[in-house]
């Protein structure tokens, strides 16, 4: 009995270990591809937030670390990429959190150009609810385009709301909440933007550079 569940033993053991093995093995061997894959998507969303002709830099390999749960919406890490012509910085786009999604984290990316004003924004990744709270998706509805070209006069401008709330960007039909969060996360990418814009300048380096 004892040889027969040692045997079965080193059966499930081998077999564990070869299954390990390919996992491993595939995830060598998959980790370039989905890096580029990554890479790929990086670029496209960048050029839809700063217009490409408006900078002459490798935009996705110039960038600064960014912390902040008040304006940015995470503890982690984010970054924000810093567009350049020639010399002179152009344009940033930060990556930020709106923390208060009707099911969680809207992560976003948020265009600024360096007069303070919104050059686009994009939903990076998101759980809202189908139907409803997805349509702050392009491919869902164009209503994330309408940040764009706004600017804010100070931190207390109460025009950066949904119009329930007396603000001018409209609401979803049955989802305020989603709406209102983005809203808000946008609105405080311009504030840490104004209150950051000189270190922004002045930290600039190659994304991944220890």
């Amino acid at each position: 009995m004892n040889k027969i569940i040692s045997k079965n033993g080193l059966i499930l053991a081998t077999f564990a270990l070869m299954v390990t093995s390919i996992v491993a093995v595939t995830q060598y061997l998959t980790k370039e591809k989905i890096a580029q894959q990554e890479q790929k998507q990086l670029l496209k969303t960048l050029d839809q937030v700063i217009d490409r002709a408006s900078y002459d830099n490798k935009l996705f390999m110039h960038c600064v670390p960014t912390q902040s749960l008040q304006f940015l919406g995470s503890k982690k890490t984010q970054r924000a990429f810093i567009a350049f012509k020639g010399d002179k910085p152009v344009a940033v786009a930060l990556e930020t959190t709106a923390p208060n999604g009707y099911n969680g984290n809207i992560n976003l990316i948020v265009g600024i150009n360096f007069n303070g004003i919104i050059t686009g924004v994009r939903t990076l990744s998101h759980q809202e609810t189908p139907g409803l709270g997805d349509k702050i998706e392009l491919k869902k509805s164009d209503w994330i385009h309408s940040f764009t070209s706004h600017s804010i006069q100070d931190h207390k401008d109460a025009t950066w709301q949904v119009k329930k709330d007396g603000g001018q960007f409209d609401q979803f039909t049955g989802a305020t909440i989603t709406p209102r969060a983005v809203v808000n996360a946008v609105k405080n990418s311009l504030i840490y933007f104004q209150l950051n814009k000189k270190m922004l300048t002045t930290q600039t380096q190659r994304c991944g550079d220890k």
